[in-house]
C-alpha cells in the first residue's frame, strides 16, 4: 500500500531589510514604521527587519564609509533582501544629498534593491505632520495641530518639546512610541515622508513581496 503525504506547502521566500540610520532614536523607529507600511502594503507577507547598522551623519557621507556600511549590511542578510538608507537633512537640500548616496550605494551593490529615503529636517518632521494623531499622547497636548508646512520647521524636538506638558522630548524615549502611534495617512503632509512610503513600496516589491 503506497502511503500518502500531504503535499509540501510552498516555500515563501525569506525576505530581509537592512537598514542604514544615523540617530539612536533611528534604530528602532525607522524599522518601526516600514513594519507599519509594509503591513498595511502587503499583509501576510513575511518580512524580516533584521540588521540595523548606525553611521553617524557627517561620517556616512565620507568617501568609502556608505560603501562599506552597505557591503557589511548585505552580507549579514539572506533570502530575498532589501537595504534602506535613512538620514536626517539637517536643512541639506534632499535633491542634492539623497541622488548622490543612492549612486554610491548601488555602485557598491547593484545586485540588490537599495533605497534612499531622507527626513527632512528631521524624523519628528514627520510626527509633526501628523500632529492630531499623538494629542494627548507622551504628555503631548491635547489640543496638538499640525502646522500647514511640516517640513518648515526647523527644530522640530523642540517643537514637541514646547507641547510637552511636563517634560521636554526624549529621542531615545519618545521616537519609537510615537513612531508606533502617528497616522500614516496625514504624515505625507511632510513630502519627504511621502518618499519615504513609496521607497518602503518599492523595495518590499523588489524584494518579492509582491509575489505569493
Amino acid at each position: 500500500m503506497r502511503v500518502q503525504f500531504p503535499p509540501r506547502a510552498p516555500i515563501r521566500l525569506i525576505r530581509e531589510i537592512g537598514f542604514v540610520v544615523e540617530g539612536h532614536g533611528d534604530t528602532k523607529a525607522i524599522p518601526e514604521v516600514f513594519r507599519r507600511i509594509a503591513a498595511v502594503e502587503f499583509p501576510g507577507v513575511p518580512i524580516r527587519l533584521r540588521e540595523i547598522i548606525r553611521v553617524p551623519r557627517d561620517r556616512l557621507k565620507k568617501p568609502g564609509e556608505l560603501e562599506r556600511t552597505v557591503e557589511l549590511l548585505s552580507r549579514r542578510l539572506r533570502g530575498s533582501k532589501a537595504i534602506l538608507i535613512t538620514i536626517n537633512t539637517e536643512g541639506e537640500p534632499p535633491g542634492c544629498l539623497g541622488p548622490d548616496l543612492l549612486k554610491r550605494a548601488r555602485q557598491q551593490r547593484s545586485d540588490i534593491p537599495v533605497g534612499v529615503a531622507l527626513a527632512h529636517h528631521e524624523f519628528e518632521n514627520w510626527l509633526i505632520a501628523a500632529a492630531e494623531s499623538l494629542a494627548g499622547f507622551r504628555d503631548l497636548r491635547d489640543d496638538l495641530v499640525s502646522p500647514p508646512n511640516p517640513e518648515s520647521i526647523r527644530g522640530a524636538k523642540e517643537w514637541l518639546s514646547d507641547r510637552m506638558a511636563r517634560r521636554p522630548y526624549r529621542e531615545t524615549t519618545d521616537q519609537e512610541p510615537l513612531a508606533k502611534r502617528f497616522d500614516l495617512v496625514a504624515a505625507p503632509r511632510a513630502r519627504s515622508f511621502g518618499k519615504f512610503y513609496r521607497e518602503v513600496v518599492r523595495l518590499c516589491k523588489e524584494a518579492g513581496a509582491g509575489r505569493q
